[in-house]
């Protein structure tokens, strides 16, 4: 470790312990001063009483811990849900709606970067909330550049030395980088298969999300499944199964039957009337993780990152929706149990530079539009584009697709006069009729195989699903600047017991240190 890094560290150090100890002083001061005030003022000894209690909560330890991953949630992912409820369920007025955990009492902001950069990614940023450690992009739960010290998650320490039931879910696999950095150590986020082992290996309760990305490691030795059964996990991996578990059940590994593009769930906005989404999930956590001791609950909204990655404005919105549902669930257990929960909603790192507002639109937004948005870019590439490329279809064929899952209407079609903002211009027909040249020529493809104004235009995703997303994204009012992460401050939410811990502007880290301090594990 270099001199100037230790240097910080014990400055970082010294300066929470510091913090720590005056906040207890500062109680007990208070405390001591009670009796004293009481006798000043008798009439007024059951509000001291109550001003007393109040200062005992400070040194209570939150006995359920909800702790919620939105990957790749701003401040603009969480706002542009807002916006468009808000609007869509009032009719098109501009009205900002709540979601569950926005009106939580403690509100925070959060710095993000890595050792290795201002732009980290998930496995780095994973990496400090779950441990309170710096760490280079790439790498899950092991010291920078040498990468051979492990460090111990705060979900380990909560399950070895406080008997805590532990669980993990993410709506993408299982194995991915967010999920991976509370039950995990590697010095590489693409060690798939030994991820999956240290999953079986952990002892945690209860797991649930996507499949594992190389379940069958290299061929030669059992599949990720067989890991974790041998190791006592019931692993069940259609829905029926899941649902007929009960509290009782044991360890538990859920695999969810409906997965769709990198194996992952569906996008929210894909998922089948009565397929289960993140809050079901989240429900059978409850019940299964639910026992005397307590538990802690990891849930990641992976996919808010992936829609982000790929600029779908309209994908992310309703992941975010679905989060919110999903912390609901969370926030109906705490009301049965109010003196012992605490709540934590935030994110690992801001993705796509996403944008209120669009060069065209001046100073408005249209996020109705987004409502003609039928299915996300994934599914429309499995759906749709699969075929087009296969057929070569004609380009005014595949508008007549786009026109009924995302509302984008040629000036030819019978139905423009009635098409509203969603009529397309000449420059944009000619942006969506580049990018369907270049779709049936090349496909999608790599950075380093693309021009400067191809991946700018596209990224590595397919060029027409794109062209499509950012032509609605536009006419709506929305924008994206990279197809990556940024270096964005993030928010965090907290509500319950020790959430005004978390006020305030911090480093990711520090989540870490908090929920040690009020656990108190080693």
């Amino acid at each position: 470790m270099k001199r100037e890094d230790h240097v910080m560290k014990e400055n970082k150090i010294s300066r929470r312990s510091f913090l720590k100890f005056g906040a207890a002083a500062s109680a007990v001061g208070m405390l001591a001063a009670a009796p004293v005030a009481a006798q000043a003022a008798e009439a007024d000894a059951s509000t001291a009483a109550d001003e007393e209690n109040c200062l005992l909560d400070l040194f209570k330890k939150p006995k359920y811990i909800f702790l919620f991953i939105g990957d790749g949630m701003g401040t603009a992912q969480i706002q542009s849900a807002r916006f468009y409820k808000g609007t869509v369920d009032n009719n098109g007025a501009v009205t900002e709606a709540d979601l569950s955990f926005t009106s939580f009492p403690t509100v925070g902001s959060v710095t993000t970067y890595d050792s290795t950069s201002f732009c980290p990614d998930s496995a780095s940023t994973a990496t400090s909330i779950a441990t309170g450690h710096k760490t280079e992009s790439g790498v899950i739960n092991m010291c920078p550049w040498t990468r051979d010290v492990p460090y111990e998650t705060i979900a380990e320490k909560l399950h070895s030395q406080k008997g805590y039931k532990v669980g993990v879910i993410s709506s993408v696999n299982i194995d991915h980088a967010t999920p991976a950095a509370f039950y995990a150590h590697q010095n590489s986020r693409k060690n798939y298969y030994q991820i999956g082992v240290e999953l079986a290996n952990s002892g945690f309760e209860y797991f649930a999300g996507g499949e594992f990305q190389k379940v069958n490691g290299d061929g030669t030795g059992p599949n990720n499944h067989e890991v974790a059964a041998q190791a006592g996990y019931n692993v069940v991996t259609t829905q029926a199964g899941a649902a007929a578990l009960a509290a009782g059940a044991g360890k538990t590994l859920i695999i969810a039957e409906n997965l769709a593009d990198g194996k992952a769930m569906n996008y929210a906005m894909d998922a089948a009337a009565g397929e289960w989404q993140l809050t079901d999930y989240v429900k059978k956590g409850i019940e299964l993780l639910d026992n005397d001791k307590g538990f802690f609950l990891m849930t990641e909204s992976g996919k808010i990152d992936w829609a982000c990655h790929a600029n779908d404005a309209a994908a992310s919105i309703h992941d975010v929706l679905e989060m919110s549902n999903a912390v609901q669930a969370a926030v109906d257990f705490q009301n049965k149990h109010p003196n012992e929960t605490l709540i934590l909603v935030t994110a690992d790192h801001e993705t796509g530079g996403m944008a209120i507002g669009y060069k065209t639109t001046n100073y408005d937004t249209f996020l109705t539009n987004l409502t003609h948005q039928k299915m996300s870019y994934a599914k429309f590439d499995s759906t749709y584009v699969q075929g087009y490329i296969a057929n070569k279809t004609p380009f005014e064929t595949a508008m007549a697709d786009v026109k009924a899952n995302f509302g984008l209407t040629l000036p030819t079609d019978p139905a423009a006069a009635s098409a509203g903002k969603l009529l397309l211009t000449d420059y944009e027909v000619e942006n969506l009729r580049t990018a369907y040249e270049r779709t049936l020529e090349v496909g999608s493809s790599s950075q380093s195989k693309m021009s400067q104004q191809d991946y700018e235009l596209y990224g590595t995703y397919i060029p027409f699903s794109m062209a499509i997303c950012h032509t609605i994204n536009h006419k709506s009012g929305m924008d994206h600047t990279t197809y990556a992460h940024t270096g964005a401050m993030v928010n965090i939410y907290a509500n319950g017991v020790g959430a005004e811990n978390f006020g305030g502007v911090f480093d990711n880290t520090e989540i870490y240190h908090k929920l040690a301090d009020l656990t108190k594990v080693q």
